[in-house]
Formats: structure tokens, sequence, C-alpha cells
């Protein structure tokens, strides 16, 4: 059946235009939250168990009212036989009607009692906030990433809420400054970390402490940064001590340092006057690493730079009298510059770089000494020609061997067949031992790790991944010995390890939802 017309009702229209003007929300969600509630009204008179269903005419304001009924097969349980309708019974309805249709019955307008009536409004008024609240979300959600200005309005527990105009965010007292005391009334600039649906409202979280927070602000600051003249490509903080920048120019004729700290460093020094005094470095940034390095190490002169990209480590050597500067108070120097370029740095001093270096050399000596019965001075060749294990020697092409100075074609066929011997004979023995000692296969798929290394392990009862995921950095440093692998090497060996931990924590959790 045809929903019959209703009488054109201008006063809906009017009510529908003005909530959405003051409440400052689409004018669609009030009529569906009026159509919601007339609905409620309606059902409240022919019984809830009625499919009650209102519509508005958006122009002329005409409330039609229907009642819907589902057609479902005849052998279906009917759950609700006010809604729902056999198809052999629909048929008497509708000749057509199929499984899924519903049959659609006019009803006559309704004139709300009291108590409906209330109960409408309560619907609206409900209706009415949950848009107000989905528009200040998706308006809030925009905001993610930028500095917004608030009033401080209390302090729960550490946590300072703010008035940032429509709502309230909250800056909670880990994104706060150290040191950094607010009361009610004071004006803060915080950054929009996250905005989150609520019931009661969007929540929306805010930062001081985060990197970004510095790097926006020196977008405001530095005109040329704003611009896209200078790009920021790097921030590190200790919050309210101290802080390093990189900055970088396109163009070579730009100064990128020179337009972030300001004619007199009055650019920097407003944002330094923000952060409560926080110390700021602006580094140059550089597409050569090692001249980054220098850079983000600055005041500290270094010497020397040893890249080491497969451990993603850094060695920077510096002069004995540059050894405190680089390192910095508490170690702050060299924790920023390490934030700065996302890997670890070992900070040396000459003679602490010039004795490892001796250790290792000895040691890697020691070893081609043994395996291919050489004496040292032919060791010493080799080491010098970048080669570090005997399985390179093994698996280099001849020609790079005999290329060797005071090497020629037999002696370089002599070395490689020796070194090809002893890995096959290693790597029996290995076979070997590793079955007689019980390890575990998983342990060979470590890196970082070598036959003997595993095989010293092993003979010091670990011989799993769970065993060597157990370690501390320091326990496996010293079973492995001295100057064999760093504390750098010896926490990715452990963290690689525990890989599997946290791989079947992942499976466990995917199987509970399932």
């Amino acid at each position: 059946m045809e929903n019959m017309e209703s009488m054109p009702r201008p006063e809906i229209i009017l009510v529908a235009d003005t909530v959405a003007r003051e409440k400052n929300i689409d004018r669609e969600d009030v009529f569906v939250a009026m159509e919601v509630a007339i609905q409620k009204g309606a059902r409240s008179k022919y019984g809830a168990e009625h499919d009650i269903r209102a519509k508005i005419d958006r122009k002329t304001g005409a409330i039609a009212l229907s009642r819907y009924r589902e057609v479902v097969a005849d052998d279906a349980i009917i759950e609700n036989e006010a809604a729902q309708l056999p198809l052999k019974l629909a048929k008497n309805y509708k000749a057509d009607a199929k499984v899924g249709d519903f049959l659609v019955d006019a009803l006559p307008p309704i004139d709300f009692g009291r108590i409906a009536a209330q109960t409408a409004k309560q619907v609206i008024v409900q209706k009415v906030r949950e848009a107000e609240r989905n528009k200040q979300f998706e308006e809030y959600k925009e905001k993610i990433g930028t500095i917004v200005n608030g009033t401080v309005k209390r302090i729960e527990f550490g946590n300072v809420v703010l008035d940032i105009g429509k709502t309230e965010a909250v800056l909670r007292r880990d994104e706060i400054i150290p040191r950094e005391k607010f009361k009610n009334g004071d004006r803060i600039r915080a950054y929009v970390l996250d905005v989150r649906r609520e019931n009661k409202g969007p929540q929306i979280f805010l930062s001081r402490t985060c990197p970004e927070f510095m790097a926006k602000l020196f977008t405001q600051e530095v005109p040329e940064i704003y611009d896209g003249i200078v790009k920021i490509m790097g921030v590190a903080r200790d919050p309210g001590s101290k802080a390093k920048i990189a900055v970088k120019a396109d163009d070579m004729t730009v100064d990128a340092v020179g337009a972030c700290v300001g004619l007199r460093g009055i650019r920097v020094q407003a944002v330094v006057n923000e952060l409560q005094g926080e110390k700021i470095d602006v580094v140059p940034y550089s597409d050569d690493k090692a001249q980054y390095i220098v850079s983000a190490l600055a005041p500290a002169e270094v010497t020397k730079v040893v890249l080491d990209e497969e451990n993603n480590r850094i060695e920077a050597v510096v002069a004995q009298d540059q050894f405190s500067i680089a390192i910095g108070r508490r170690g702050q120097n060299v924790k920023l510059a390490s934030q700065l370029l996302g890997c670890d740095i070992d900070v040396l001093t000459e003679e602490q770089e010039q004795e490892r270096r001796s250790n290792e050399n000895k040691v890697r000596s020691q070893r081609f000494m043994e395996a291919l019965d050489v004496d040292e001075m032919i060791a010493h060749l080799l080491i010098a020609e970048g080669f570090s294990t005997v399985d390179e020697v093994a698996l280099v092409d001849l020609s790079e061997l005999s290329e060797i100075e005071g090497f020629d074609e037999d002696v370089a066929k002599e070395l490689q067949n020796r070194a090809k011997e002893f890995v096959a004979k290693r790597d029996a023995e290995f076979a070997n031992k590793k079955k007689s000692l019980g390890i575990d296969d998983q342990l060979m798929g470590i890196s970082g790790l070598d036959q003997d290394m595993i095989l010293t392990l092993a003979e010091k009862g670990v011989k799993t991944l769970d065993d060597l995921g157990d370690l501390a950095a320091d326990e496996l440093i010293e079973m492995l010995g001295e100057n064999v692998i760093s504390q750098t090497e010896a926490n990715k060996i452990i963290m690689e390890a525990r890989e599997h931990w946290f791989a079947d924590d992942e499976n466990a959790s995917d199987g509970e939802k399932l």
C-alpha cells in the first residue's frame, strides 16, 4: 500500500532549520533525529513490537507513518508476528510477494500525547547531541598534527584539562615539559597527538614534549620552513633540557641553519622560550652520512667516522679532550645525535679505537694463522686487504687473492685450497657436535652468530632460541668472551631470538578473535 498523504507541517521545517543553524549541524541530521523520535512515539501507541517507520517530507514537513512487515519463508520460525509474515499469507495482500520483501501499510497521523511528545523531545535532543559530537570529532580529527591554543580549565591528578573552544582537550602529565607548572586561566600552546571517538564526545590528547611540537613551532617562527624553502629532516628532544633539529635547503644559496636561528638568534629564541628554556642545536643536514654524524655530534670535534650499515651502527672517534663533550652530560649529546640519525653511535677516543682495532686484528690474525697454517705476515696481509674470516678467503674470486701484493697465483691458489679444506672440515665437525649437543637448527638462522659462537653457547647450556632470548646482553657478551661482539650486536642478536615470542602472541590473539 502507498503511504497516505499527510497535512503539510511547516512548523517541522522551521524547527529543523532553527536547530541546524543554532547547533551548527547538518539539517539532514536533524530530520533523521526527528524521524527516529516520531517512530518511537508511534511505537508507544501501536506497540513496540511493530516495525513502524516515519518519513518527513523535506519540503513540506508532512509526516508519513508506515508499518513494515517482512515476508519470510513458510517454514521459517516466526520470531515477531507483528513484523513478519509467511509467504503464503503475504500473497493474499500482494500477489507477487517474495521472501525478503516488505509489506508496507500506511498508518493515520497520530496526535502525540504529553508523554509521547516528551519522549520524542528527548530522542531529538540525544540525536542532536550525537550529531554535534560527530561534527566535533571530524573537525578535530583534521587537526591531528597541528598546534592548538587553549586555556587551563582544571588540573586533575597532574593532567591538565584545556578549554580549546568548542570542547576540552587533555594534556597528560607525561606530555608536559618537566618542571612546567600551570594554573587555572593560563594560556597554553600544544600539539594535537590524537583524537578518539568516545560516548561523551571526542577525546583530544595534546603534547608539549613530542619532537613534532618543536618542529611545528619552528614552522610557525621560520617563514622559510613554512614556505618549503627550508626542510626539517629530523628532530630529537630531551624535553625541557636539550634538543637537536636537522634542517636542509635544496637551494644552495639559502643558509638553512641561519634561517632557523634568525638575526641575533631571535627565531630560535622564540622557540626556546616556548619550551621553557630548552637548549636547541640547529644542525645542517647532509646526504653524506659521515658529514651528518660530525654535525650531529657538535660541539664535539669528530676525527674519524666508521659506518657499519649492516648492524645500523656508527663509531665516532674523537680526541681524548673531546670525549666528554661528545658524550654530553648524562650521555645527552650522543643520545640526541643517535635519535636524529636513527642508529646507534659508539663514541671512542683515538686511544680506545686503536686498542680495539689492535685486539680485533690480533684475534683475526690468530684465526688465519691456525686455520691456514700461515705465518703472521701473511695473516696481516689478508687483514689489511679487508678479509675478516676464513670463509671469505674460501669463497672469494681467486684473482682477488692473487692481486694482493706479495702473492702470486700459486700462493693464492694454495691459500684458497687450505681455506676450503678448513671450512669443509669445520662444517663436518660442527654438524657432529650440533647433533651430540642437541643444538636447535633455528639458532643457525640468527644473524651475527657464527658456528664457533653457537658451539661456545651450546657448551654453556644455550641450545635453543628460547635459551638465547632469556639472556641479557651482558650475559651473552660474557659467555662469548671479550672483544667478540659489542653491546649493540648482543642486543640485536637477543632481540632476533625473541621475535618468535611476539609472533606466537599475535597468532594467539588472532585465534581468540576467531
